[in-house]
């Protein structure tokens, strides 16, 4: 046995034993991701003019690594989910047709989270509620990625390589919107 199935199993295990921690996952799993998008979209309420790099490079920075990284990787390899070839305590209806890996989801937070997270820490270094905010990107996109195990739509190895291309797309944006040679230009 491999340590992804393993992982996968031990976490796994936890789903249908409780009616309160499954919707608690599915709730992570499916729904807290709106409430991401949320807090950003009331950056741009609350200060349209300071937020609106932020926000747009981070939605850049998700949309690229999501549909362009994520989908080429999903037309090379195909990996099929766990639930399709495994007994596992599935949460809720997914296509099984749908490849796992890497993780959509994981990939298109982590790379918010990043963008976030640079952002703040260049703009606001000494502000630790901004610090709190970055890093609740960070943990918010972690909980959405380990709920979709736990709820058995993915294994671990596809939250771990979608938040390692996350987090890269993410400081890859971040880098190109922010290098001084790109601002001595216009």
């Amino acid at each position: 046995m491999n340590l992804d199935f393993l992982i996968f199993h031990f976490l796994n295990q936890f789903s249908k034993k409780s009616s309160f921690l499954d919707f608690v996952i599915v709730f992570f799993a499916r729904y807290f991701e709106y409430f991401l998008l949320f807090v950003l979209f009331l950056f741009l309420i609350k200060n349209f003019k300071k937020y609106y790099l932020t926000v747009s490079n981070a939605f850049l920075a998700a949309f690229f690594s999501r549909f362009v990284i994520a989908e080429i990787l999903h037309w090379l390899y195909f990996r099929p989910r766990p639930f399709v070839e495994n007994q596992v305590n599935l949460l809720f209806d997914y296509d099984p047709t749908k490849p796992s890996f890497p993780s959509g989801h994981a990939v298109f937070y982590f790379a918010i989270a990043t963008v976030v997270f640079l952002y703040f820490k260049k703009n606001y270094p000494q502000r630790k509620f901004c610090w709190g905010i970055s890093l609740g990107f960070f943990l918010a996109s972690f909980l959405i990625a380990l709920a979709r195990v736990f709820s058995g739509i993915h294994w671990p190895s596809d939250i771990l390589v979608g938040a390692i291309i996350g987090v890269l797309s993410g400081y890859a944006v971040y880098r190109l919107f922010t290098w001084p040679y790109l601002h001595n230009l216009t």
